[in-house]
């Protein structure tokens, strides 16, 4: 019985290999194994092959000294609040603009049942409207 032409064999993933790693594209390399783009991009993803920079994706330039992170001030909201150390056990009462890094949590422990402190729970939870 002869091979199918589109199996995975050893050798032709080993090509895969190689040829991911010299850096050629997806579609070329599809060609070169007489795949598609789809089936190459399936496999080495599934083979867990390192991720390469989108095409289209537009490049950013790098700075020859950039800056460590704890120097910049001025973090997207994502990478800041990933910063942030919180738990249930603490208190979830923000202080500051969460566009900014200096954003954060109260952090006290919380009343059993509620998601804040003591003293943040009274600012919460009111029983009767004060004008």
């Amino acid at each position: 019985m002869a091979e199918e032409k589109n199996s995975w064999t050893e050798e032709r993933l080993e090509k895969l290999k190689q040829l991911w790693d010299k850096g050629l594209s997806i579609s070329s390399i599809g060609e070169e194994l007489g795949v598609t783009r789809n089936a190459i991009a399936g496999k080495a993803h599934r083979l867990g092959l390192k991720k390469r920079q989108s095409p289209i994706a537009p490049k950013k330039a790098v700075a020859k000294e950039e800056p460590a992170l704890e120097e910049i001030t001025d973090l997207p909201l994502r990478l800041a609040l990933r910063k942030l150390n919180w738990s249930r056990s603490k208190c979830a009462w923000p202080s500051g603009d969460p566009k900014h890094t200096d954003f954060s949590f109260c952090g006290k422990a919380v009343t059993s049942g509620k998601p804040y402190c003591e003293d943040h729970c009274r600012e919460a939870f009111t029983t009767s409207r004060d004008g």
